[in-house]
């Protein structure tokens, strides 16, 4: 059946329909083309002759549904965080830097590959292969049910996981000898059934985790290929365990360069923190969990002074998205699920010991899809030779942390399972639609009630810089940028039908 019969089709169903819209959706779904066939990594990703020296070490902390405003260094009162606070002292903390998805599996493919995850397919967090047909459907009937009560299925076949032609961080920095190790959630394909979705398979030399979100049955414990846990019943232990694991990688790994994707299940709900940080934060249990994980990156950092490697490991600290029902935006508008700031602005600090300048600010606008460029410069790695890269490298910007944004802005794009909502460009920024992340994930086979939230007039036009509340829709005023940012995502989603998979034009 032809694309646009099927839009026409579903898209005008109400919500009180869903069942039957993300039936049928399932049922009159196109054939979509196939990933491009995956290289050998030493074709597509080269070496820097000149680079000399020692690379340093990089450990990745990447914590779950940790909002803008839950760390004391961004302005938390209610939630300590002492320990966080100090890398911020230490070096560089970014107040304008973004998940390049407001949801965990597109935002972490985003992260790993430095590629909108649109290329990837990857719109909507991934179900466990287990799943029966009626909640898969009805969980992404909630994911794309918008404020206009109405279906959108305009958006293409999603992908089951992480294609193999992608490109991860941890390929690209064993080309340079890194160790690769990833501890915590992975959620980028339920590799139970399907093996090709394993870390294992996608640049990570050893994998210490769980498959998905912590709200998601089963929720087994892996040691790499092998189940530990079937069902993870003691759910208090998950922070203390992956940094303990941290730990014995970093230990082992003191004679050769290391990446460490330490990728936290909590602030996720359902919450759950250990004796010792249980009803002790003035946030509730949400704030319980983030004291939990501060403290343990007290002990990771021990960890690392204890080594000798404080001074040649460059820690990075951020989240996947914006807090869900707990946390806070820190005055943005928007949560979780959401292209308003707060569903994708978030922590991001930076630290390494005597590289990048201690207690500085930095407020560009940067994207979580520019670690993968800045990790591969600074090992002396030239980014893949066969795709297009969207991330920007942040290594000037790690030694220059004032620097000005050029003053020709990049682009910044907002997608909302798999539609594009809004773009930033400089100050500015426009939301062209506003759906909502509004049913609440499966929890033991119930779902929760679906919510109707308004946003008045579209498209909505604001200058972050007078507005980062985005309080004031100025699109009536400023009616030509309002044309010219329209233009822009235009052109980009033109770009992505001519060419999906953003191949390079050498290609």
């Amino acid at each position: 059946m032809p694309h646009l019969s099927r839009r026409k089709f579903i898209g005008g169903l109400a919500v009180g329909g869903v069942g039957l819209a993300a039936g049928s959706w399932y049922l009159l779904r196109d054939e979509t083309i196939p990933f491009p066939a995956s290289r050998a990594i030493d074709e597509i990703v080269g070496l820097d002759q000149a680079f000399t020296g020692r690379p340093p070490n990089i450990i990745l902390v990447n914590c779950d549904d940790l909002g803008y405003g839950d760390l004391g260094c961004y302005g938390s009162t209610a939630v300590k965080t002492p320990r966080i606070d100090a890398l911020a002292q230490q070096g560089v903390r970014f107040t304008d830097f973004h998940a390049c998805d407001s949801v965990c599996t597109p935002s972490r493919a985003g992260l790993l590959t430095g590629r909108y995850p649109k290329r990837m397919r990857l719109d909507f967090p991934l179900m466990p292969s287990t799943a029966s047909l009626k909640v898969k459907l009805l969980n992404r009937a909630g994911f794309v049910a918008g404020a206009a009560g109405v279906m959108d299925m305009d958006s293409e076949v999603g992908a089951e996981g992480l294609d193999a032609f992608e490109v991860t961080i941890g390929e690209a920095l064993q080309r340079r000898g890194y160790r690769t190790a990833i501890i915590g959630k992975w959620h980028l394909g339920d590799f139970k059934n399907a093996p090709r979705f394993h870390p294992l398979e996608h640049g990570f030399q050893s994998f210490f985790g769980v498959p998905h979100s912590n709200d998601m049955s089963p929720f087994p414990l892996y040691r790499n290929r092998e189940v530990i846990e079937a069902e993870i019943v003691d759910r208090t232990k998950l922070t203390g365990l992956y940094t303990d694991e941290a730990i014995r990688v970093i230990e082992a790994n003191k004679g050769t360069p290391f990446f460490l994707y330490l990728a936290h299940t909590y602030p996720h709900r359902p919450l759950a923190a250990s004796a010792q940080f249980k009803n002790e934060s003035d946030g509730g249990a949400y704030g319980d969990t983030i004291e939990e994980i501060d403290w343990n990156m007290g002990r990771l950092m021990e960890a690392l002074t204890r080594n000798g490697l404080d001074k040649n490991t460059l820690v990075l600290f951020t989240s996947d998205n914006g807090p869900w029902y707990d946390g806070s935006p820190a005055g943005f508008r928007g949560r979780k699920g959401q292209s308003f700031e707060g569903g994708h602005r978030v922590p991001m600090i930076a630290r390494w010991e005597g590289t990048i300048p201690r207690g500085t600010v930095c407020d560009a606008p940067t994207m979580n899809i520019d670690t993968f460029p800045t990790f591969l410069s600074l090992a002396g790695i030239r980014i893949p030779s066969d795709r297009l890269i969207d991330g920007v490298s942040m290594v000037d910007l790690f030694t220059h942390p004032a620097s000005s944004p050029s003053t020709n802005p990049r682009e910044l794009y907002f997608y909302h399972q798999g539609t594009l909502e809004g773009i930033r460009s400089g100050d500015w920024k426009l939301i062209r639609s506003a759906n909502h992340y509004v049913w609440p994930m499966p929890v033991n086979g119930t779902l929760g009630r679906l919510s109707r939230q308004t946003t008045g007039p579209l498209p909505l036009l604001f200058n972050l810089r007078t507005d980062p509340g985005e309080a004031y829709n100025v699109a009536g005023r400023y009616a030509e940028r309002v044309r010219e940012l329209t233009a822009v995502m235009q052109r980009w989603e033109a770009d992505l039908v001519r060419n999906p998979f953003g191949l390079s034009p050498a290609i």
